[in-house]
Order: C-alpha cells, then structure tokens, then sequence
C-alpha cells in the first residue's frame, strides 16, 4: 500500500504496530488489546459501585473515587476502571 506511511504520523498501541509490521489481520483472536483482558463489571458489582458511589458522593473534601476503591468487595480493579464505569452508569 503506497500511503501505508500516512498510518505512521499517528500514535500507535503496540497491537496495531504489531500488525503494521506482520501484516494486517496477523493477531490471533485470544490475542488483543488490554481493554479485551480487562474482567466486565457483572450486575452484582455494578449495584455494589453505585451503593458506594451515593454513599461516598456527599462526603466533603474527600476524594470520592479513593473512598470507593477503599470498600470495593472486588480486588483488582484501579481508578481508572472504576472512573470508566460509573461514567458508563
């Protein structure tokens, strides 16, 4: 492809670097991205995040988001998910 170079002026993530180089379509499908390997937040742990979430929402001069990866039941998940998903909410 002669305007293959116009892909390389653009920030890349290491799988789609990996398939400029190996050729388009050269991940297998149990390979991905992070965002593939990250757990989905089950019913259960979405009623558990926004119980914490009304109950921390209030507190003043406190950072809510601390408050609540203090008291999540589920080990394993950072700011930046919990952030994601009540956004998502």
């Amino acid at each position: 492809n002669k305007k293959a170079f116009v892909e390389l002026l653009f920030w890349k993530s290491p799988a789609a670097v990996c398939e400029m180089t190996k050729g388009y379509s050269s991940l297998r499908e149990d390979e991905g991205t992070t965002r593939s390997r990250v757990p989905a937040w089950t019913p259960q742990e979405e009623q558990e995040l926004r119980e914490l979430y009304w109950k921390y929402k209030e507190v003043e001069g406190g950072d809510i988001i601390a408050a609540i990866l203090a008291h999540l039941p589920m080990p394993g998940r950072t700011r930046r998910q919990v952030v994601k998903q009540l956004v998502r909410m």
